[in-house]
């Protein structure tokens, strides 16, 4: 199992980010866009630039597409389902599965459609990319956590490691992935809420109180959700977490907060939305959660 081909599902900010860098390091050919056909009919003349830069990708339609060797799943909640529809054609007997979108649920999603085989879980974290149209900047490219949750799953594992290896990609392997997840879903949950609700950036979020202290609770509130579902977080996760915040470009803010610009449906519903669910099974109190889910759906209904 040798990676050499990559198709990206999906490209918004991490799929640009990890396209080019594929891209760069592997050459012309090594990547590839995939898509319906109305998407690539109004994107084909698209130019991509990258801190300033453009870039050319190639795009194919769903229906010309072949196996790859790695396919990387960067959609949004939103459209996730809608993408594994119709990403089969993508998917052969040895096609490593890695997706690097938000959240703790979409590797389960992937699963159901393709079996968990040669699916490799993740977490990106320590980016600040933003893409405005057709313009992709970032300070912080971040790194990639990735992991195996079982057995056998571990040959796909090795064959992304040795290609994260040729390329330079950053990455780290860990050994409780699970826990991993639920720390990037921890500063989801904060960051991209409070921004999105505040219609604040990533400085304004820590260092304004009132913000601060919802965005907090909200952290908080995971914490103790993560426990009843057998993850251990702790004050230092938190800590760690609220760090990576603060090395982040000041006035950047995260893609809810682009989505809401934009006038876009957010994914609130799996940040907030997934944590009052599973709040809900253990009687637990997630009141900041709550509010973020109210006031959001009351933004998106204004739209």
């Amino acid at each position: 199992m040798t990676i050499e081909h990559t198709a990206i599902v999906g490209m918004g900010a991490l799929g640009l980010l990890y396209g080019q860098h594929i891209q760069k390091a592997a050459g012309p050919g090594s990547v590839c866009f995939v898509m319906d056909e109305p998407r690539l009919e109004r994107h084909r003349r698209d130019r991509y630039t990258i801190n300033g830069r453009q870039e050319n990708f190639e795009m194919i339609p769903y229906s010309q597409a072949k196996p790859a060797d790695l396919v990387i799943v960067a959609t949004k909640q939103t459209g996730l389902e809608e993408a594994l529809d119709q990403m089969a054609p993508l998917v052969g007997p040895h096609t490593v599965l890695l997706s690097v979108m938000n959240g703790i649920s979409s590797e389960e999603a992937i699963a159901r459609h393709f079996g968990d085989e040669n699916l490799v879980w993740c977490v990106a974290i320590g980016m600040d990319a933003m893409r405005q149209g057709t313009d992709l900047r970032y300070t912080q490219k971040g790194r990639l956590q990735i992991g195996a949750v079982s057995p056998r799953q571990q040959p796909a594992l090795e064959a992304l490691r040795e290609f994260f290896d040729r390329i330079g990609m950053p990455y780290s392997a860990e050994e409780d992935i699970r826990r991993a997840m639920w720390g990037k879903f921890l500063l989801n949950v904060g960051i991209n809420q409070t921004c999105m609700v505040f219609e604040t950036t990533y400085q304004g979020a820590l260092e304004t109180p009132e913000y601060f202290r919802v965005m907090s609770g909200a952290m908080q509130e995971v914490i103790a959700l993560a426990e009843k579902e057998g993850v251990h977080l702790t004050q230092e996760d938190y800590q760690n977490y609220l760090a990576i915040l603060r090395a982040l470009k000041p006035d950047g803010y995260p893609s809810m907060r682009q989505d809401a610009l934009a006038r876009r449906k957010s994914e609130v519903d799996l940040f907030a939305g997934t944590v009052v669910r599973l709040a809900r099974k253990y009687g637990l109190a997630v009141p900041c959660n709550e509010f973020f889910l109210r006031r959001i759906r009351e933004m998106e209904a204004a739209y």
